[in-house]
């Protein structure tokens, strides 16, 4: 899936203009927070927000910004799930569980060493990440996608059990956001 399709999909399934007290992000036009568009330069009413804007901003923080496209040159579903869940929960915490996951199915350090986990995909994480799809191939990636999906799960399940508002979007979350690959 290349980032057009990926960004066609996300704004299907975030939609348009939100303001849903119960929401942490607040305000939000096409899944894009206030604080985020005012971040990226958008002065506008949020409720005036294209859907080119909100991709342009997709694709500028959640895309080039993290690397995620550096990941999609070697795994396009690794980095659409990157992708998806950076969107959801922040771009440092999917990219900390793809080093977290890396870091465990090294086999004891002997594919490559163990990574910093600190949310910056680099040089180490994509030589992991080339390093483990060489050793496991395609049986491989499948299992890394499911990891990274067990993990959002449970970052969800973790945020609606601190959070009682969130308990009203923790369905939706695990719905529309998490899916175990085959």
């Amino acid at each position: 899936m290349n980032i057009d399709n990926l960004l066609d999909h996300l704004l299907g399934i975030e939609g348009g203009y939100s303001n849903n007290p119960k929401d942490s992000g607040g305000e939000t036009n096409w899944g894009v927070t206030v604080a985020v568009a005012r971040e990226e330069g958008y002065a506008g009413r949020m409720v005036d927000m294209t859907r080119d804007q909100a991709k342009m901003i997709y694709l500028r923080r959640y895309w080039v910004k993290p690397h995620f496209a550096d990941i999609g040159a070697r795994s396009a579903a690794i980095a659409a799930e990157l992708f998806d869940t950076g969107v959801n929960c922040g771009t440092a915490t999917s990219s900390m569980m793809l080093q977290r996951a890396l870091n465990v199915m090294n086999n004891q350090a002997t594919l490559y060493g163990d990574l910093k986990v600190d949310g910056a995909i680099g040089p180490a994480t994509l030589t992991a990440l080339d390093r483990y799809l060489a050793k496991r191939g395609r049986e491989g990636e499948v299992v890394l996608l499911k990891a990274l999906n067990c993990i959002q799960g449970e970052r969800y399940i973790d945020l609606a059990e601190r959070r009682q508002k969130d308990e009203a979007f923790v369905y939706g979350w695990i719905k529309n956001r998490v899916e175990i690959a085959a």
